[in-house]
């Protein structure tokens, strides 16, 4: 059985592993980087970058541990970024080693589907290839969203590609869109001393959130001097030698030395055959498919970014578990009501399931429980007692609807109620559960145990 994979993402680098692990001679087509978007220019790349921003917020806070420092301390963004690139390196370097390990064959190029059974590559060096093969499963991903009012330049209109690979820090930044990556932009290049202004055009910050992790990720983005300004657009962007000017949907204006735009992302869909192999595909030129991650074309499977949907590393991760599987003959099926996400804003955003409003919107009857991070001990020894534990269960049923926290570690903390989710858990089993203490962990038990008033460190209501 011959598998061969367009894009080497997150998505398809791990679909082309499972697919040599069960047994199919695997070939993967990658134009770029193996790793894709999220190793070279997202997820990885701004992680680096915020470790940077924390060792930084950390040391300038060292007296409040006890800690004399009488040095200056001050981000050098040179050996920032230089560092950034010798993760990301690793990490390349570890892929390109599985694929040796498993026998996965890498060619480097761009390709474009003519048949159900044939690929055709264009090599780096301009020359061309054709790939005869069983099946085909398509991971192109997607790239920062452009559109004609904010032409990136790389110098004064930066994407968020752009953003992981300056050379010097701005003095001013404006950051259109104010959703998870305009988020974790601005926390990272304040902290590196840029003046950061956030411009949205919806009524408040990660709208995709519960509205109350919402509301105390803006006090966290006032407190350390992060402009919002929300229900607003970005009408034009005027640059000039010396920044930019950006006129705002209300008639204001703001100067600032560059504007980084994050709106969204578009996908990569275009000019890699899909019409002429038949290929259905929806408004925004994302691929339908369907639960085994089939397309309407038998023996062609789409993954990750590419599909639409919730464009999330981990999620393209397993939809390309469940295409190789199904490419190599199995009946594997995708379940989306599970899938935990994380914002690595500072404080951290992590959540699994619906969102409040969401359950209103569907008319369950429902129970909230929350717990704050400033009345566990481990928090008050760390230092950072800002944030929250949510759970939402269903009334009557005790199960688990959603989970929602703000804090330290939120983005490890989320999958115990992740877990709990998709064991078909209720609220009191994870309370029952004894955690150890003084753990951060603790907060999840007392909010699944303030779902029925029963918290033993919150006050009575």
């Amino acid at each position: 059985m011959k598998i061969t994979i367009i894009g080497a993402g997150p998505g398809g680098y791990v679909a082309a592993i499972r697919a040599a692990q069960l047994g199919a001679e695997v070939t993967v087509v990658e134009g770029s980087e193996v790793g894709g978007t999220c190793l070279n220019w997202g997820c990885i790349p701004t992680k680096t970058l915020i470790a940077s921003a924390e060792v930084l917020h950390k040391a300038r806070h060292a007296e409040d541990f006890g800690l004399e420092f009488n040095g200056t301390l001050v981000p050098n963004i040179l050996k920032i970024m230089d560092r950034k690139k010798k993760v990301v390196d690793t990490q390349v370097k570890g892929i390109r080693g599985l694929f040796k390990s498993w026998g996965v064959r890498l060619i480097e190029g761009r390709g474009v589907i003519e048949s159900a059974k044939k690929i055709n590559v264009t090599l780096k060096d301009g020359s061309t290839q054709e790939l005869d093969t069983d099946k085909i499963i398509i991971a192109t991903g997607s790239r920062p969203a452009q559109i004609p009012v904010f032409p990136f330049d790389g110098n004064r209109i930066l994407s968020s590609d752009h953003a992981v690979h300056l050379d010097a820090i701005p003095k001013s930044l404006l950051i259109v869109g104010a959703g998870v990556i305009g988020c974790e932009f601005a926390f990272i290049y304040r902290e590196f001393g840029s003046e950061v202004t956030m411009v949205e055009m919806m009524p408040r910050a990660v709208s995709t959130e519960d509205e109350e992790i919402s509301a105390l990720l803006e006090r966290e983005l006032k407190k350390n001097k992060i402009k919002l300004i929300t229900n607003t657009g970005v009408q034009k962007v005027d640059v000039k030698e010396d920044g930019v000017t950006a006129t705002l949907s209300d008639g204001k204006t703001i100067e600032a030395e560059k504007v980084l735009v994050s709106i969204g992302r578009s996908v990569n869909s275009k000019n890699i055959g899909l019409e002429e192999a038949g290929i259905n595909t929806g408004k925004r030129g994302e691929i339908i498919v369907n639960e085994k991650m089939e397309t309407n074309v038998e023996g062609i499977y789409a993954i990750g970014d590419v599909v639409g949907g919730i464009m999330l590393a981990h999620l393209a991760s397993k939809e390309g578990l469940v295409a190789a599987e199904n490419a190599a003959g199995g009946n594997a099926k995708i379940k989306y009501d599970v899938i935990p996400a994380a914002i690595f804003t500072s404080p951290e955003i992590g959540s699994v399931g619906l969102r409040e409003h969401q359950v209103r919107e569907k008319g369950i009857k429902y129970r909230v429980g929350r717990f704050q991070f400033r009345a566990l001990g481990k928090a008050h020894a760390m230092g950072e007692i800002a944030g929250m534990f949510k759970l939402i269960s269903e009334e009557g049923t005790d199960r688990i609807l959603g989970a929602h926290i703000i804090g330290p570690h939120a983005s490890d903390l989320i999958h115990e109620a992740a877990l709990a989710m998709e064991g078909g858990l209720t609220v009191k089993d994870i309370a029952h559960t004894i955690h150890a203490h003084p753990t951060l962990a603790e907060g999840v038990m007392e909010a699944a145990e303030d779902v029925h008033g029963m918290a033993v460190h919150c006050p009575k209501k």
